[in-house]
């Protein structure tokens, strides 16, 4: 019986906080991990592969983070967070699209995809548990905000497990892999 009274108290005591039990704290764990999933593969791909495409008409290693960052930025627009000025983005695809075709540096594609995850949770935080039904516009459609965050995090693992491949097929292991 007293096994069981401390197993109790320390699966209490380890417990995540009220307010990140919910749904929407799952999300911020989970995009917490993709993000730092996401930026050390980016610094352990070396620069000479940022290039590399796996066929003509798709995007390169450089251009795929640029695309996570340029979408961190666009999709938080329809939960209500505008893109930093700097970034150039606005709701028009348009925008998203002249984002990803900038010609950066490896380590200011690396800056870049850092600053938009972090911008990204900024915009989670206008989705609480309790709006998880709102009626949102989601590029041009009603969306549910919890639709979209499940979008969101989708889209992430999707590109996601497109690095990892990329990484690899240019004999990079990914860093938490080792």
């Amino acid at each position: 019986m007293r096994t069981r009274s401390l197993l109790l108290v320390l699966s209490l005591a380890c417990a995540a906080p009220l307010a990140a039990q919910g749904l929407m704290g799952d999300m911020h764990r989970d995009v917490n991990d993709v993000q730092k999933k996401f930026v050390d593969l980016a610094k352990a791909i070396p620069e000479s592969a940022y290039g590399w495409r796996p066929s003509a008409g798709v995007r390169s290693v450089g251009e795929v983070f640029l695309h996570v960052a340029g979408e961190n930025y666009l999709i938080p627009i329809a939960m209500g967070k505008a893109a930093p000025a700097g970034s150039g983005i606005t709701s028009d695809f348009a925008s998203g699209a002249a984002f990803e075709a900038r010609t950066l540096t490896k380590d200011q594609i690396v800056t870049e995809l850092d600053a938009s995850f972090k911008h990204l949770h900024q915009a989670m935080a206008l989705t609480t548990d309790t709006n998880l039904t709102e009626t949102i516009k989601f590029f041009g459609q009603d969306w549910s905000r919890q639709r979209a965050m499940v979008l969101t995090v989708t889209h992430l693992h999707e590109h996601l497990g497109q690095t990892i491949a990329y990484a690899r097929s240019n004999h990079v292991v990914p860093p938490w892999s080792k």
